[in-house]
């Protein structure tokens, strides 16, 4: 038999790390109940043409299609070579594959809200937390499984919505105790870039390739534009654009000069301006020109999370999609989300040691087993402490004292009572303390109220 594995790109989780991926997401949802938004759950996998076509082309080759049932019955084996054969050639086809994992949380949600539209109280505000799968290329903090945490405003074009999630950000981070920059543009700024440089159709090719600066460099990402078209010219407008520096203030008056009177752009400033203006007691919020997010479907302000310190990708990102449930046949529909990464957030706060002692707090109490009538009197006062909230066990069997203190140690379990006969005649129990290595005798009727 081989040795068991796991697919690449994912991961178990022991106790421990459950218990501080639980901090993490609680930590979360509490900010997200805070500021008004209530949960949903949507299913692991999606109809294929719900996904296609709306993360881009990068992101279509990264979804995670799922074949069909049935695809051995002999009466269609012939069908499914020719399908088998269109798949092989870049195609889909509903004889191999009609469903597939879905990609985020976003488009899922506006398949929602485009299903129950009408029974919808608007603005709606839903936060999810669920899994997604991509077919990436596994690398340190980039995984196939993992979880995403979004919040989502539907039915609202305020600003107003921005201005919150900018400070859920802010409110989760400063709970979590991981510093970070939220970075902010506007794709209404990135669409006013591609028409001083070469015309509206040239946005996809332009945000796909700023996309990819941090990764590849400036000089690299000419010779992508350079490879889309686009002349020297307009790529030196782009450079320009790229090298813009300084303060928020300092980084928009420079904008404006760039761009002079193009109405779009102004629009994409305007909107930043007003983020700004309410936030003006948040350190964290930076104008990051740069910043592009390839998915097609935002259209307003965007975002994105880089934590301070630590060699990570984005721990956080989103923005606003004001028709993105027009693909589901519900238009003018506007939408503004933002997305925490997990898996990311858990390996910033484990590289800068940000978890607190407590998270990893398991059973508090464990009790000795010394006996068949011990154990039965024990057992009794467990259940009285479980009735108080007191997370308790009993030993699975008579044993060696010191096999049990390996067991208390291992688990990190900071008291145990030993109940022995001589315990059992006087009706007292000992209390160990095994943090402070101290221990006293207590009335086993007195116990239930001892303060663990």
């Amino acid at each position: 038999m081989s040795k068991p594995s796991l697919p690449q790109g994912t991961r178990d989780f022991s106790a421990a790390t459950v218990r501080k991926r639980n901090y993490i997401f609680q930590t979360i949802r509490s900010v997200f109940e805070l500021y008004g938004f209530q949960p949903l759950e949507t299913p692991a996998m999606e109809n294929l043409d719900t996904l296609m076509g709306k993360y881009g082309e990068e992101g279509d080759k990264l979804i995670f299609k799922i074949l069909n049932n049935g695809l051995d019955n002999a009466d269609k084996q012939s069908q499914v070579k020719e399908d088998f054969k269109k798949v092989l050639s870049g195609k889909n086809t509903k004889g191999i594959t009609e469903r597939a994992l879905r990609y985020d949380l976003t488009i899922p949600f506006a398949r929602y809200v485009a299903m129950n539209y009408g029974q919808l109280t608007l603005p709606f505000k839903r936060y999810q937390v669920q899994p997604v799968w991509r077919a990436d290329r596994p690398q340190k903090g980039r995984y196939r499984e993992f979880y995403q945490c979004d919040a989502d405003v539907v039915g609202s074009k305020s600003l107003l919505n921005e201005v919150e999630l900018a400070g859920i950000y802010s409110e989760v981070f400063r709970q979590l105790d991981v510093p970070v920059e939220i970075h902010i543009n506007s794709r209404k700024i990135l669409a006013a870039l591609a028409e001083l440089s070469g015309g509206a159709d040239k946005m996809t090719d332009i945000t796909i390739a700023i996309d990819k600066l941090d990764k590849i460099g400036l000089e690299k990402v000419k010779t992508e534009l350079s490879g889309k078209g686009l002349t020297e010219a307009q790529i030196g407008t782009i450079e320009k654009y790229l090298s813009i520096e300084g303060t928020n203030a300092e980084k928009i008056t420079a904008l404006k000069t760039l761009i002079g009177n193009n109405e779009t752009g102004l629009k994409g400033m305007e909107e930043i301006e007003y983020i700004l203006n309410y936030q003006t007691n948040n350190p964290q919020l930076i104008t990051d020109f740069t910043l592009a997010r390839g998915l097609n479907y935002y259209t307003g302000i965007i975002f994105e999370v880089k934590a301070i310190g630590v060699q990570m990708g984005s721990i956080g990102g989103g923005g606003r999609y004001d028709d993105l449930t027009g693909l589901f046949g519900v238009p003018d529909v506007p939408g503004v989300g933002i997305s925490f990464g997990v898996d990311r957030i858990y390996d910033v706060m484990e590289e800068l040691k940000l978890f607190p002692d407590e998270v990893q707090a398991g059973t508090q109490v464990l009790f000795f087993n010394l006996g068949e009538a011990e154990s039965k009197t024990a057992f009794g006062l467990m259940q009285q402490l479980r009735s108080k909230g007191i997370s308790s066990e009993l030993f699975h069997e008579q044993t060696k004292f010191d096999k049990q203190f390996k067991y208390a140690d291992k688990k990190h379990i900071p008291y145990v009572v030993i109940l022995g006969s001589e315990e059992l005649a006087a009706g007292t129990c000992v209390v160990k303390d095994l943090r402070k290595s101290e221990q006293q005798t207590v009335e086993q009727k007195y116990l239930p109220d001892f303060s663990f």
